[in-house]
């Protein structure tokens, strides 16, 4: 394993053998065809992987420094140099009077903590401490390598400390910010009470300025206490007015967090267009900044994540889950609980349920310190992923462990439940989910209405289901999304199966297929292929019948679904079955 200060460092299995691969090997230059031939044996792949591995490589290496360690001697190949070529740590000098040298540990602890060096420069500024030589701005470093670290609990305090330092100083902009921080930590932590404590602390400090990041930053807060209260119109109109204060100021990373909290409120609203051309935005000016506070643009990625994963936008999600990754790896932060909330449900919308099983089981060993408000949202995402293995009862316990916590199991819990001939059940769980206006609701109502458009569908409701259709289908601008569409199309093809229109069923169906294929959703496009073959088989096409099975038994293989596996064998059974009986018949 690769360890950096006894911890270990998680590596993908072709990384790691890599790596190994250029240490055994590290006395001379290594040709790209033997990286090649030795990392990937037996398969045939591009210059490409080589060079995503040692990205990846070189990112987990920074944590320790050493991301110069392997080298490209273009036309030649790669070394992995070690020794003189790796620059050691310089001494931390002591004066006579026992005090460190200017290149002491503060030193040292500075130089990390600009080279996004967490972890050194945390053991550093912690080494440093006892010589009360720390200024308010190492208090802020340290309290930022922490939170980068994923060790939030901990930058609490040093961020206490560094409050203290500048308000004796007499620097109440720089006091203000860190009292925001504090107040988003603790609010992060569920301790709402201190965390409006803390926000009231830096308005007071605030209100001493004349200072627009400092207001803006200050109203941004505010606006996520009022959308965790409820009042996603007051969370908006506070948005707005941080990025008023701060637009064209040259304050782009604050410009860019409030104008992306901004386009989140629009979509609890309903103004879909707003609200993405909001977060689009956000994003370019974020990556236009070429200094990007790491904790600041971890929040922008995570709000916008959010919104993609609750719209049921997952190309979308999968799009910005991949750059907030590529984001964590260039910043050298450790990927957080919410980060691997958020790739575990794309991967079990569009990849392997195996991956994202492991990563939703790693966000909640994380969340409970990090996030804990979010692990009702993670255990919602644990219930589907079981559910896409076949796990149901498991799934079923994750479903109510969520709404225990106070977060909506739907439409998971409601769609394993039709599955199981409770729809009855799922149809009215479906309609209390749709009650309230916290933000989460506002965000899912499409996603909701649309399987409760299915359900009641399922449940001989045509009249509730035809309404449901036309709101979401009459309303494009609002619920543009791919997997809306094809939720709607299905309800659809249950509908004209109701009347016996097989024609219009199989046509709906095919629609919605291809919806789901147009953004991966592989779950999905499995078990509407296994609905196509089945209808496909009672119309006595098994030729058709055949090559969907066939098509959704390769895909349920790949996605590690013994459920779907098992139910594409039982349908390949009965066509087999059906093909004799057909033929006598037809001899007969």
């Amino acid at each position: 394993m690769l360890l950096c200060a006894r911890q270990e460092v998680a590596l993908q299995p072709r990384v790691f053998d890599l790596l190994v691969y250029l240490v055994h090997h590290r006395d001379r230059v290594i040709s790209k065809d033997e990286l090649l031939e030795a990392v990937w044996p037996d398969v045939t792949v591009t210059d490409n992987s080589l060079q995503r591995a040692v990205s990846s490589l070189r990112a987990a290496l920074r944590r320790g420094g050493m991301e110069g360690a392997i080298r490209n001697l273009p036309g030649k190949g790669y070394r992995f140099f070690v020794d003189s070529e790796i620059r050691p740590p310089e001494r931390a000098d002591r004066n006579q009077d026992g005090t460190r040298g200017a290149i002491g540990a503060i030193g040292l602890a500075r130089r990390a903590a600009v080279g996004h060096l967490w972890l050194q420069a945390a053991t550093l500024f912690q080494s440093a401490d006892g010589d009360g030589q720390l200024s308010a701005e190492d208090f802020h470093d340290w309290a930022l390598a922490l939170q980068c670290l994923g060790r939030t609990a901990a930058a609490i305090p040093i961020l206490v400390r560094a409050v203290a330092a500048r308000s004796e100083a007499g620097d109440a902009a720089g006091a203000a910010v860190d009292a925001i921080a504090l107040s988003g930590l603790h609010f992060e932590s569920g301790q709402a009470a201190i965390g409006k404590g803390w926000l009231a602390r830096a308005e007071d400090w605030a209100s001493r300025l004349d200072d627009p990041p400092t207001t803006a930053l200050l109203l941004w807060m505010k606006s996520k206490l009022a959308a965790f209260d409820g009042e996603p119109e007051q969370a908006l109109a506070l948005a707005d007015a941080a990025y008023t204060a701060v637009r064209y100021k040259d304050a782009l990373n604050i410009e860019a967090l409030s104008l992306a909290y901004r386009g989140f409120y629009r979509l609890c609203l309903g103004d879909t267009h707003g609200g993405l051309a909001d977060q689009d935005h956000a994003a370019a000016v974020a990556l236009s900044s070429n200094n990007l506070d790491p904790v600041m643009g971890g929040s922008l990625y995570c709000n916008i994540l959010w919104a993609a994963r609750m719209f049921g936008d997952w190309a979308r999600a999968d799009q910005w889950t991949r750059s907030y990754q590529n984001f964590c790896s260039s910043s050298g932060m450790e990927l957080t609980g919410s980060c691997q909330l958020h790739r575990s449900e794309v991967l079990g919308i569009r990849g392997s349920l195996d991956e994202a099983l492991a990563r939703i089981q790693d966000a909640l060993a994380r969340l409970t310190s990090d996030a804990p408000w979010s692990m009702g949202d993670a255990n919602r995402v644990l219930g589907d992923i079981l559910a896409a293995i076949g796990n149901d009862d498991a799934a079923l316990e994750a479903y109510d462990r969520a709404y225990t916590m106070g977060w909506c199991p739907e439409p998971g819990r409601a769609m394993l439940l039709l599955a199981r001939g409770e729809a009855e059940a799922a149809h009215a769980s479906l309609e209390r989910s749709l009650i309230g206006k916290t933000w989460w609701t506002l965000q899912r109502r499409g996603i909701l209405l649309a399987h409760l458009a299915l359900v009641a569908a399922h449940t001989h409701r045509s009249g509730q289901a035809k309404a449901l259709i036309c709101e979401l289908s009459g309303s494009p601008d609002r619920w543009p999304m791919p997997s809306i569409r094809a939720l709607t199309n299905e309800a659809q093809a249950i509908l004209a199966l109701s009347r016996q229109d097989h024609e219009a069923a199989m046509r709906h169906l095919h629609l919605a297929r291809q919806l789901w294929s147009s953004i991966e959703g592989r779950v999905q496009i499995v078990r509407l292929r296994l609905q196509i073959s089945r209808l496909q088989l009672e119309r006595g096409d098994v030729r058709g019948a055949t090559a969907e099975v066939h098509a959704a038994q390769l895909l349920a293989n790949e996605l590690g679904s013994p459920k779907r596996v098992a139910d594409c064998v039982a349908l390949q059974h009965d066509i087999d079955a059906w093909q004799p009986t057909a033929r006598r018949q037809m001899c007969g």
